[in-house]
Parts: structure tokens; C-alpha cells; sequence
């Protein structure tokens, strides 16, 4: 009994190696995040007996993270636009335009004339004003050119027939169809030139065979 007492009180004074601990971490953020850490430990044990056993443990870390956000940018949606009526002529334009920085949209109603057009002559014609109605119609240039080919010209300061095709030649310039009526004519013109040009060469070429043959 006495000899293990003596044991234990050299067991508890014996010097036991002091262990160094040393933890470093470094953290930088950012677009790229690099962590390194160093660990080391040293553990020493000296025994009754006079040995010693020593355990020395080494943990080196680094880590490297490079985190970039692909996330797109908010997209630009275009705004419904609605007549709300059949009655009503006219009709919704919208765009919209998306880029990596900003994106912008728009849009705005448009009126169709043509359909006002046919909507104006409908309504004179079921009043009676079937004059009114075709004038009004005539203010399309494809409708003036068809009622000119037809034979039955646009009704001009209220005269109709005749009178109305010889108002209109007159004053050519109010022709809805103007631009392209004077291009039509001036081919007819160059045209007719040319006619005129070969006719007369060949009354020459005739006469001058006809000479010949005397």
C-alpha cells in the first residue's frame, strides 16, 4: 500500500511536456475567397521508467472558392394594349428592348384609316348618300383608280360622269393618286413616242421600197 502511494505522487509530479497549439485563418471576401489554416500540435509524455513518448500532428488547409453570380438581368415585358370595342378602328403597337444593363418598353394605339374609311361609307350609304358614300371612298387611290378604269370617275365638287373626269384632268394635282398617276403618264408618253417613232420609220422604209421597185 505504502509503494503504490509513492507511485501515485511521482506520477502527479512528473513534468509533462507543454503543447504548442497554433491555429492561423485568414478570410478575404470578394469575387474569389481563399482560406488557408495551419494546425499543428505537439503532445510529450514522460513515464515512471524514465521514457518518453512524443506525438507531434500537422494539419495544413487552403481552400479557394471564386463564386461570380450568373443571375440574368430583369427582362422588359411589352404592355398589352386593347381596343376594347369592335366599333373602333384602330389597333395597339408595343416592344419592349432588354439588355445586361437596363431594359425599357413602350406602346401606343394607331388608327387605321382604312377602316374608318369603309365604316364612314357604310353609314352615308344606309342614310342615302350613296353620292357621299363612293366620294368618300374615293379618297383611297386604289379606289380612285379602279373607279377610273371602270369608266365612272370619282365624283369631284359635286358633278359626276363627264364633268367630273373633265374637272379632275383639269386639276390633276388633287388626284389622291397623284405621284403615281404622273409616273403613269410619263411612261404612256415614252411609250407612245416610240410608237410614233417606228411608225414613221417604217412609212419611210415603205416608201422607199415602193421608189425601187419604179
Amino acid at each position: 500500500m505504502r509503494y503504490l502511494l509513492i507511485l501515485s505522487l511521482f506520477l502527479f509530479y512528473s513534468p509533462v511536456a507543454m503543447s504548442d497549439d497554433t491555429n492561423t485563418q485568414t478570410n478575404t471576401s470578394g469575387s474569389n475567397t481563399n482560406i488557408t489554416g495551419g494546425y499543428e500540435s505537439t503532445s510529450e509524455t514522460t513515464y515512471a521508467d524514465g521514457s518518453t513518448n512524443t506525438t507531434t500532428t500537422n494539419n495544413d488547409t487552403t481552400a479557394t472558392t471564386n463564386n461570380k453570380s450568373t443571375v440574368p438581368p430583369p427582362s422588359a415585358n411589352s404592355p398589352s394594349y386593347s381596343s376594347m370595342s369592335q366599333d373602333v378602328c384602330s389597333m395597339g403597337i408595343s416592344g419592349s428592348v432588354s439588355t445586361g444593363i437596363f431594359g425599357v418598353s413602350g406602346g401606343k394605339h394607331v388608327v387605321d384609316e382604312n377602316c374608318e374609311r369603309i365604316k364612314l361609307a357604310k353609314v352615308l350609304q344606309d342614310f342615302g348618300m350613296k353620292i357621299a358614300s363612293v366620294a368618300i371612298l374615293c379618297q383611297d387611290p386604289r379606289v380612285f383608280q379602279a373607279m377610273e378604269s371602270a369608266g365612272t370617275p370619282c365624283p369631284f365638287d359635286g358633278k359626276i360622269g363627264e364633268e367630273a373626269k373633265s374637272l379632275w384632268t383639269r386639276y390633276v394635282e388633287l388626284r389622291p393618286d397623284y405621284e403615281e398617276h404622273a409616273a403613269r403618264e410619263k411612261i404612256r408618253a415614252e411609250i407612245d413616242a416610240r410608237i410614233k417613232e417606228e411608225e414613221k420609220k417604217a412609212r419611210h422604209e415603205a416608201r422607199t421600197k415602193g421608189l425601187l421597185h419604179k
